[in-house]
C-alpha cells in the first residue's frame, strides 16, 4: 500500500463528459416548455434539440466548454494546484475532442485513446433563471454507456482521493463502473469521496446511491436538498446524524448561509462571503474541488471548508460552471496569504 507521499496523483476522477450551453431565461419559460426547475433532467437528442430551438434568441452567456460534475470539480482542483486523472467516455467527433483539449489545458491526465468510439459526446443545457437558480437538461450521448472498460485502475490506486460524481447512478454501467473503482481503490488506501450530485438522484436513485456507498465513505459532498432526500428526513439536524452512517465526513453546501461540515469528530460551521449571486451552476462542483485540493495540502477541514465557500462565492458571482485559469491562482493567492 501506497503511502500519500508515493502517490503519483492527489484526485482520480470520473464521471460523465458534456459539453455545456449556457443560457438565460425566465421562470415563465420553464413553465412553458414543462421544465423542471433546479434538478437535472435526463432528455434525448431530440428534445435537448427542441429546446434549443425555442431558446435561440436567449443570450447565451458562456463559451461552450467541458463539463460534467466531477470534470469541473477535477479541474478547479487541477488548476489550484492539484495532480489529478479523469476517467470518462467522448466520442469521435468535434465535442469530443474538444472535451479532451479542454482537460489538457487544465493539465489534467485522461487515457491517451479517448476518442476511439462514434457516436455523439454528451451535451448539457444548462438554464439560468434570475433568481440564480441553475436546471439543465442533459444528453449524455456516448457517457450513458460509460463503464469499466473506462477505467484506469493503475491510476486510480495511485491516487489519494477518487472522486465519483453521483450522476453515474443513472447508467447501469456507469454505477458497476463506480462500484469497482471504489473497491479497487480501497484496497490500495485511496480515500473515497462521492458527490450526490441533484436532489433528483438523491431522491429517486436513492438504491443505486447505496450501492457505490456500500459500506461506507471517506467523504461525502451534497447540499442540503440533497441531504434531506437522501437521508428521508425532514430537518437538517437529522440529515447530519444520519449521513454519519454512510460517511466518515462530509460537507453540506447551503447556499449563502455557507457550509456544514462533519470533520469525523464535530460539526463545524463556515460562512460564505457576501456576494451578488447571478449563477449557481458549478457552485457545488466548485466546492469540492477546492476542499478536496485544501486537504490534498494536509489543511483542516475548517480551512477547506473556509477555502472552498470563498471558491464557491465566486464562481457564483459570475456566468459559468468554473473559473477562469488565472482566477484560481489570484483565490489563491489571496486566501491563503
Amino acid at each position: 500500500m501506497l503511502t500519500s507521499q508515493e502517490k503519483k496523483y492527489d484526485i482520480y476522477g470520473i464521471g460523465a463528459a458534456l459539453v455545456d450551453t449556457e443560457i438565460t431565461l425566465s421562470d415563465a419559460d420553464l413553465t412553458r416548455l414543462s421544465i423542471a426547475k433546479s434538478v437535472m433532467s435526463l432528455v434525448d437528442e431530440e428534445r435537448q434539440t427542441y429546446l434549443i430551438a425555442q431558446l435561440h434568441e436567449h443570450l447565451t452567456r458562456s463559451k461552450r466548454a467541458s463539463g460534467g460534475s466531477a470534470a469541473n470539480t477535477i479541474i478547479a482542483a487541477s488548476y489550484f494546484g492539484c495532480q489529478n486523472f479523469f476517467s470518462c467516455k467522448v466520442a469521435n467527433d468535434e465535442n469530443g475532442h474538444f472535451y479532451l483539449g479542454d482537460l489538457a489545458a487544465a493539465k489534467v491526465n485522461t487515457a491517451s485513446d479517448q476518442t476511439k468510439e462514434n457516436g455523439i459526446t454528451g451535451k448539457c443545457l444548462v438554464l439560468i433563471t434570475p433568481d440564480a437558480e441553475r436546471t439543465m437538461n442533459t444528453y449524455l450521448g456516448i457517457s450513458a454507456h460509460l463503464s469499466e472498460a473506462e477505467l484506469d485502475l493503475a491510476a486510480a490506486q495511485a491516487a489519494q482521493f477518487v472522486y465519483i460524481e453521483g450522476y453515474l447512478v443513472t447508467s447501469p454501467s456507469g454505477k458497476q463502473a463506480a462500484i469497482t473503482l471504489k473497491q479497487h481503490a480501497e484496497q490500495y488506501g485511496a480515500k473515497i469521496a462521492i458527490s450526490l450530485s441533484d436532489p433528483a438522484m438523491a431522491q429517486f436513485f436513492r438504491d443505486g446511491l447505496l450501492d457505490i456507498i456500500g459500506n461506507g465513505v471517506d467523504l461525502l459532498f451534497c447540499n442540503q436538498d440533497e441531504a434531506l432526500a437522501f437521508t428521508q428526513t425532514q430537518d437538517l439536524d437529522t440529515a447530519c446524524l444520519a449521513l454519519r452512517a454512510y460517511a466518515k465526513r462530509f460537507a453540506i453546501t447551503c447556499g449563502a448561509q455557507g457550509a456544514l461540515i462533519f470533520d469525523g469528530q464535530s460539526f463545524i460551521t463556515v460562512a460564505a462571503p457576501k456576494v451578488q449571486a447571478i449563477d449557481s451552476n458549478g457552485a457545488g462542483d466548485m466546492f469540492a474541488g477546492a476542499f478536496l485540493y485544501s486537504l490534498c495540502q494536509g489543511e483542516s477541514e475548517t480551512r477547506a471548508g473556509e477555502f472552498a465557500c470563498a471558491a464557491a462565492a465566486q464562481v457564483v458571482s459570475q456566468f459559468g460552471p468554473r473559473l477562469r485559469a488565472e482566477q484560481h491562482q489570484a483565490l489563491k493567492t489571496q486566501f491563503w496569504a
